[in-house]
């Protein structure tokens, strides 16, 4: 084992840890960092819990005293989380941006699929078993996502003649894309409840990324170059992104 691995490793550390803020109890995700200068906390939205992050050196006592200091932080914020909707039949899911409820047809063949009722409401159609109409939800946004990612970045990659290399899709919450200098773009496939133009908005930023990897002037003028939502987007993720996560999770 590289000397380095053995430095930081904790042998039989626990993953979280207690702490009591009035008469609640709350879990604390523990996640030890090699670049950590100092202890931090955050909330992740959509796993609904507080993590606190230790430096290398950091140990149990310490963060666990942090932890505590903290605790009336920790409910505020938990507390203020918007309210979980799970994939389950009855919830109203906001697939690119339109409300769709999620109606189980149980004896039907297939998967997910979207129809309209002659009333015009959107529904999201989810067939099999009950068990498995979280994951079968899921895996259909994950998919319509990558699709729409895909086809988005394509088209901003040959605008701006760059390359990209893979796409990934996941469930990202300190941000909504990230690009690497050898072409790998990473989104959240939440961004498929939003609408349309913030997904287009959130593809063209890391695209641009292939030509200016950093947050300059130059950068912005890039995606402003290649995007005419850039602000409307912006706006609409300040005001409603973190709502994004509430979907498919349980309180």
């Amino acid at each position: 084992m590289a000397f380095r691995a053995l430095l930081y490793r904790r042998p039989a550390e626990p993953l979280t840890l207690a702490v009591k803020h009035g008469s609640q109890i709350f879990s604390i995700r523990l996640r030890r960092h090699r670049r950590a200068r100092r202890y931090t906390l955050r909330i992740h939205p959509s796993d609904r819990e507080a993590i606190l992050t230790m430096p290398p050196r950091g140990t149990l006592i310490d963060a666990k005293d942090f932890a505590q200091r903290h605790g009336a932080w920790i409910a505020a914020r938990l507390g203020r989380l918007p309210k979980a909707e799970p994939f389950q039949p009855g919830t109203v899911v906001p697939l690119r941006g339109t409300p769709h409820r999620i109606v189980h047809r149980a004896g039907v063949r297939g998967t997910v699929w979207t129809e309209t009722r002659d009333s015009g409401d959107k529904i999201l159609c989810v067939a099999g078993e009950g068990e498995h109409i979280d994951r079968r939800i899921h895996d259909f946004l994950k998919r319509e996502a990558r699709k729409d990612l895909q086809k988005a970045s394509q088209y901003y990659a040959e605008t701006l003649n760059v390359r990209v290399k893979r796409i990934s899709i996941r469930d990202q919450s300190s941000r909504w894309g990230s690009c690497t200098s050898a072409g790998s773009l990473s989104f959240s496939w939440r961004l498929i409840l939003a609408p349309p133009y913030v997904l287009d908005y959130l593809a063209a930023h890391e695209v641009a990324h292939l030509v200016e990897m950093n947050h300059s002037a130059k950068f912005w003028k890039v995606v402003a170059k290649i995007c005419g939502a850039v602000e409307r987007a912006k706006t609409w993720l300040d005001t409603h992104g973190n709502d994004l996560h509430r979907y498919g999770v349980q309180d």
